[in-house]
């Protein structure tokens, strides 16, 4: 029996129809059981084994409601051309929960605009006051605890002018704004006390990609008579956590600090 060298051995029909399934969903998601069934000619019953086997190695994933099915992190991590808007919304909700779990307070995901930020999902906390539903709101940079960590890491530059006074505790001061961006690089999050609403305090953190670029921040806010000091502080190191959980799943491998490891519990 003769065989083609150059072609090489031929794959068993499962492994075939297994890597035309992670083909499929690769090139559009989230796909439903029934449209995978239809593009790799397929009974769904029989698709439904080859799904579980690709999440179980992290290759695909299901939605959080498992109405469609989209890759999974081990794939996300080798991609080209990085995470899309739809995968990093699914990727960020554990963070997301968890944040808003252990504080109470609403977490959301938050990526830069060229001038300034907009949150593309949103976890509610416990506390119904100082809740508000950021999804699509433009907000400006230096008023904003997402904007101060877009800036403090090079996402995001300030345009010329003058800065913009939201409240008697927005910074406008270019100056004192560099100083505060310094220290956001050295506690590694950042945080603001009533300078986008009086009465609104937050915290953010930021997201980084495989390449280690920050790409989002993962936010806490809530208000202000809520968020003393200590407790922003507090907050803030858990955001910091969950926002390298979040950026360990996109393929980023560095440690979180250490002193991280010991960080006390909210309360």
């Amino acid at each position: 029996m003769s065989t083609d060298s150059a072609a090489g051995p031929q794959p068993s029909p499962a492994a075939d129809h297994t890597a035309h399934l992670l083909a499929v969903v690769l090139q559009r998601s989230p796909r439903t059981l029934t449209e995978l069934a239809e593009a790799v000619g397929l009974a769904a019953v029989e698709v439904a084994p080859l799904v579980a086997a690709l999440e179980r190695h992290d290759l695909l994933a299901w939605d959080a409601d498992r109405s469609g099915v989209r890759p999974g992190t081990a794939a996300l991590r080798f991609a080209r051309s990085g995470v899309g808007r739809e995968d990093l919304v699914e990727l960020a909700q554990p963070s997301m929960r968890r944040l808003a779990e252990e504080s109470g307070e609403t977490a959301n995901l938050i990526l830069p605009r060229p001038a300034g930020t907009e949150a593309i999902a949103q976890v509610d906390g416990r506390h119904l006051l100082g809740a508000t539903n950021w999804i699509g709101r433009e907000l400006g940079l230096h008023c904003t605890a997402a904007g101060k960590v877009f800036l403090a890491f090079g996402a995001a530059e300030l345009a010329d002018g003058e800065l913009e006074r939201l409240t008697a505790a927005t910074v406008t001061d270019r100056e004192r704004l560099r100083r505060e961006l310094e220290a956001v690089r050295d506690q590694g999050y950042a945080t603001i006390v009533d300078e986008l609403e009086e009465g609104l305090s937050a915290v953010a953190a930021p997201v980084r990609d495989r390449g280690g670029a920050v790409i989002a921040a993962l936010t806490a806010s809530g208000a202000s008579l809520r968020l003393a000091p200590q407790r922003l502080r507090l907050l803030g190191r858990v955001s910091l956590e969950q926002a390298h959980a979040l950026s360990t799943r996109l393929g980023h491998d560095a440690p979180l600090d250490e002193y991280l490891a010991t960080r006390p519990r909210l309360r």
